[in-house]
């Protein structure tokens, strides 16, 4: 079994008051929402929304259901609203999609490094 841990002198440590760093993750209520993040997110939003009636496939990797808002259900929504878009998610424990895009959609429950080694 492969142990899936990093050594405790690997971690970071804030220069502001010497605890342990962690990710940020909306994982609680310590999720940074800064000017930077909100740019990117409007980036995001701007690609998606100037692509919604293309030739598209919505391709999600490893995307779970902590925040499905982002990512996976607009990606769903926008495949069962344009008839030339498909829907593609490679998840290991969570891959599916909603039954109106079945049809146009492959998901795949399996390990993502694997699938990419095996493409290769």
């Amino acid at each position: 079994m492969l142990k899936m841990s990093i050594p405790t002198e690997l971690i970071p440590i804030c220069p502001d008051d010497g605890l342990p760093m962690t990710m940020n993750l909306r994982a609680d209520e310590n999720f940074v929402e800064d000017a930077g993040w909100k740019m990117a997110a409007k980036r995001y939003q701007d690609f998606l929304h100037s692509h919604r009636r293309k030739h598209v496939l919505y391709w999600e990797l490893g995307v779970g259901m902590n925040t499905p808002v982002i990512i996976k259900f607009p990606f769903w929504r926008y495949t069962e609203e344009n008839s030339n878009a498909y829907y593609a998610c490679l998840n290991l424990g969570e891959s599916g999609c909603s039954r109106e895009i079945s049809e146009r959609s492959i998901c795949l429950n399996a390990d993502i490094g694997q699938v990419l080694r095996d493409l290769l």
